[in-house]
């Protein structure tokens, strides 16, 4: 006797199916991440390979739970140009904070300065200031609202915020929204 089809479960929309296909990609990277960031640590005597395998999936679960997947993508031609252009700026900064300090009568005005911010808080605007304080001269030290960083400089007369600004543009240009769902 022919049986008819029982309930079943409603296909899995195409979104859904890519959202799920690259938290397994995000999953895999990680995943091979931590185990080779384990056996450079450990080494790779085969007996002692469970154990970094289990310690890489318990790795990766934790990081997954802790830092899901973003829906950012890294633009890898932007990262280019800051990466380009990151020595001649610290260099051209380095030469400005030495010249400071060296001079007869150095020219120091240190104090904070209030910059708007357009990146969101979060992990982008923290990536942001951890590149930004490799910066000869300048370092954010904290925020006032939402919206503004405090940035510590050697000269307060100098045009800091728009330098904030320019280097935070450059800095946002690195990511770009997934589009695919």
């Amino acid at each position: 006797m022919p049986q008819a089809p029982g309930p079943s479960s409603p296909p899995e929309s195409p979104a859904r199916a890519r959202r799920r296909h690259r938290l397994a990609g995000h999953a895999l990277a990680r995943g091979c991440g931590f185990l080779l960031l384990w056996l450079a640590l450990h080494g790779a005597a085969p007996k002692d390979l469970p154990v970094g395998v289990l310690a890489a999936l318990a790795a990766t679960w934790l990081s997954l739970r802790l830092l899901p997947p973003s829906r950012l993508r890294l633009d890898i031609p932007a990262l280019a140009r800051l990466i380009l252009a990151f020595p001649v700026q610290s260099l051209r900064a380095g030469l400005d904070v030495a010249r400071r300090a060296l001079a007869p009568r150095p020219s120091l005005a240190p104090g904070i300065v209030a910059c708007p911010a357009r990146l969101p808080e979060g992990t982008e605007r923290e990536a942001f200031h951890a590149w930004y304080s490799l910066q000869p001269g300048t370092l954010p030290v904290g925020t006032r609202g939402e919206t503004t960083v405090l940035v510590h400089v050697l000269d307060t007369a100098a045009p800091v915020a728009a330098d904030y600004a320019a280097g935070e543009a450059r800095f946002a240009a690195l990511l770009r929204e997934r589009s695919d769902g």
